[in-house]
């Protein structure tokens, strides 16, 4: 009977175990500062990594921060929304396109404050966060690229990423002149008679009595001109923001005719003794996606002895368009300092500890793991995934073991003899549970495979491999194997090992008659076998080529979906290419078993194959982890196809799963159409090497597939091809591209370049190409 692990070896074994090192068998992790790794969290889909691991302390977590969040409803104290869920501001699809999106903000206990001192356009503010809060400052060549910092390892002269919402006004939006009026009423404008009016004076008075044509006019006095007979709200009440963009605009534009300066440097500001209405006016510009710099409040002396505040609200003009400037000279001085850039990045001038000690919030966002604070700041979310525990747990749930399997793995893989409680010894075979039960009989199947390819029987496999240009070392590093042709050879194998029916059959080893009267029968027969390994290195399925004439099966078979083999999350060789891939930041994807093992004995150790189904999303998400895939600029993954009709269809479906990726997409396609391992037969290593560094990038292979559909020699083929081929030059991720592959569009169709990029601007963008919503701004 099997007794209960005793308490100080579950201890012991936790504690000599290296959590960062069973995690990096599922995850590449990389250094998060202060002894932390990161990673992308093998539980949930995200862009960026939020999944933390604490080697010194055997946990694994997502961290938490607190401070002002920016809504759709404009700057809200993030205590005031936690507990329920917000729409707040994210960078998401590669950190490249701001959007709105739906987060729960939660309470994360009391921890100690550090207070981070930012400046920005003469402005400063203080925040306060934790200690491991994640930061995104500015990094690379003139600063076009970023990375993470902890508060504390910030310091003065980093510069904070800003997040803006998309603009709405720039291009074809115009003030509506409804809105107009009403916005000047606000501000310039009065009670009476139930009604309203809006009032003019000096330069005001020619400019602004066009936007109330029908409006009944009375001269109150010398210069001082009234519109009367408006409606009461157009005073009293500050615009809904569900109300259209031009609508919007026109009010902000007739209010800032109203109360706002245009500065001889170009500075657009609006100025009121109603804080509320400037606060409303910050939501507007949110809405509207117009940057402000906040808004300030300075003292002032009245007509009275008593000082009272005065507040007021700087735009970035950058944002505004000239018809927003109703009043002549406001007008005049846009244009004539027109700001080609303007400082959206606040600066790190000081980081220090405090005594604070207080409860702290955090948005949890999923998928982005970041949000936006006020003043438009860029923060991490630091509790992205919710996941936590220590190693035991992470094997429970990444592997599907229970408490006590993953203590006897992580035992065995030490070297440590358990003990158990109440005089109970290690678990029979009955007590193991069935999932280590199906992966011993894989690797007990595993083992007769291999042994059966040196027998009499095997010649034909042997064969297989040498013609191929595959020697018996590499049938043994890549464990491959022989099916015998009996029926049942391995069934009667695995049950002289103390295997059951149910479980052979189970684990896709066998298979049962149609009728169910009969015994099972292998699965596999007279053909060459590959083992199929989980990251760890575990056997947990097979995949089998026919060699024999007679055999009417399919050209290559693999294990049915059990409840170890799951094909759409399984990528063979990735076991031997796991650690060259985190390495490289690369994956070479390609069609057969033969394939990996030729890029492998090649030296492109980076090469994986998918199992009897097509690349997709789950293949992805596996890739992503092990890439550590959230930079563009590093990651790459190559796919490899054959050069027919099939290989191209292929290749075109892997296109579609483009834009799941961060990393940069590839294909290397041989000229005359050999796969690698018939590459590598015919011209060796090298050219093997070749094909991958010869790789182009796959949107690019994607044009050329549409445009061969049609007759370039025609006019109205080349019309054809032009808006086929567009959405795909429209959708590629890296924007600064587009312009280029627009021009060599323009070449390959023999077109004028402006009507290509045309179109290329008004295409919706083809499935694949990863390219999100225009917007996303960090000046």
């Amino acid at each position: 009977m099997a007794g209960r692990i005793r308490r100080e070896d579950v201890d012991l074994v936790r504690e000599r175990t290296r959590i960062d090192e069973v995690i990096g068998e599922h995850v590449t992790l990389k250094s998060a500062g202060a002894g932390s790794l990161k990673g992308l969290c093998p539980f949930h889909d995200e862009r960026s990594p939020s999944f933390h691991v604490r080697p010194a302390v055997g946990m694994y977590h997502c961290l938490a921060g607190e401070t002002g969040v920016l809504t759709d409803e404009g700057v809200v104290p993030i205590r005031e929304l936690a507990g329920r869920t917000a729409r707040i501001l994210a960078r998401t699809h590669g950190m490249r396109t701001a959007s709105w999106v739906e987060a729960p903000i939660r309470s994360f206990g009391v921890q100690p404050l550090m207070k981070v001192s930012l400046s920005r356009n003469g402005r400063t503010r203080d925040v306060y966060a934790t200690d491991e809060h994640r930061w995104f400052v500015t990094a690379g060549a003139r600063r076009a690229g970023w990375k993470e910092r902890l508060t504390r390892d910030l310091a003065p002269g980093d510069r904070l990423l800003s997040n803006h919402p998309v603009n709405r006004v720039k291009g074809t939006v115009t003030p509506s002149a409804f809105g107009i009026a009403r916005g000047f009423t606000y501000g310039d404008g009065g009670r009476q008679h139930g009604g309203s009016y809006a009032q003019f004076c000096g330069e005001k008075d020619a400019a602004m009595r066009a936007w109330f044509p029908l409006s009944r006019f009375i001269e109150v006095a010398e210069g001082v001109t009234r519109a009367y007979d408006l409606p009461a709200h157009f005073k009293d009440e500050l615009p809904d923001l569900a109300e259209s963009t031009s609508y919007l605009y026109g009010w902000l534009a007739g209010y800032f005719a109203a109360d706002g300066c245009v500065a001889d440097d170009g500075d657009a500001t609006l100025a009121s003794a109603d804080r509320k209405a400037l606060e409303h006016v910050e939501r507007l510009c949110t809405r509207l996606g117009i940057a402000t710099n906040g808004i300030t409040t300075q003292l002032r002396r009245g007509y009275g002895t008593a000082d009272s505040e005065i507040h007021s609200i700087r735009f970035m003009t950058s944002d505004l368009t000239a018809s927003f400037f109703l009043i002549p000279a406001h007008r005049e001085r846009f244009l004539a300092s027109a700001k080609k850039y303007e400082r959206r990045r606040w600066v790190v001038t000081g980081v220090e500890p405090t005594d604070r000690v207080e409860e702290v919030f955090c948005a949890v966002v999923e998928g982005a793991h970041n949000f936006t604070l006020e003043g438009n700041i860029l923060t991490g979310n630091c509790f992205g995934c919710g996941e936590g525990g220590d190693v035991y747990s992470f094997l429970t749930k990444v592997d599907g073991l229970t408490f006590v399997e993953a203590v006897e793995r992580l035992a065995a893989a030490l070297g440590h003899q358990l003990r158990y409680e109440d005089g109970g010894g290690p678990r029979s075979s009955a007590d193991v549970g069935r999932r280590q039960r199906l992966l011993d009989a894989h690797r007990v199947a595993a083992e007769f495979y291999a042994e059966q390819l040196l027998s009499p029987g095997a010649e034909v496999g042997r064969r297989f491999l040498v013609e191929r240009g595959f020697k018996r070392e590499a049938a043994q590093r890549f464990g491959v194997g022989f099916a015998p042709t009996g029926w049942d050879s391995l069934v009667k194998h695995l049950r002289g090992k103390g295997f059951t029916d149910d479980e052979i059959v189970t684990g896709g080893l066998a298979s049962r008659g149609q009728s169910g009267t009969s015994g099972p029968f292998d699965r596999f027969r007279g053909r060459l076998v590959w083992p199929i390994r989980d990251t760890t290195g575990l056997t947990i399925g097979f995949g089998a080529r026919k060699l024999l004439d007679d055999d009417t099966g399919p050209k290559y078979l693999n294990t049915p979906e059990t409840p170890l083999y799951k094909k759409s999350h399984v990528l063979y060789g990735l076991d031997l290419a796991r650690r060259e891939v985190a390495k490289a930041k690369q994956v070479v994807v390609v069609e057969g078993y033969t394939d990996v093992m030729a890029c492998h004995l090649a030296g492109v150790g980076t090469a994986v194959a998918t199992c009897g189904t097509a690349f997709g999303t789950d293949h992805v998400a596996v890739v992503r982890r092990l890439i550590a895939d959230d930079d563009a600029r590093s990651g790459e993954v190559v796919f490899t196809f054959d050069g027919d009709e099939a290989g191209q269809r292929a290749a075109l479906r892997a296109f579609e799963e483009d834009q799941r990726f961060v990393a940069q997409t590839f294909i290397a396609v041989q000229p005359d159409g050999m796969d690698p391992c018939e590459l590598r037969q015919a011209r060796g290593d090298q050219a093997v090497r070749d094909l991958v560094a010869a790789r182009r990038p796959l949107f690019e292979f994607a044009i050329r597939s549409r445009l061969s559909r049609y007759d370039l020699d025609t006019a109205e083929g080349r019309v054809a091809a032009l808006r086929a081929s567009a959405p795909v030059v429209a959708a590629i991720r890296d924007r600064s591209l587009r312009p280029e592959y627009s021009r060599q569009l323009a070449g390959w169709l023999g077109m004028d370049v402006e009507s290509v990029r045309r179109a290329v601007a008004q295409a919706p963008a083809a499935p694949g190409g990863g390219a999100g919503p225009a917007g996303g701004r960090d000046g």
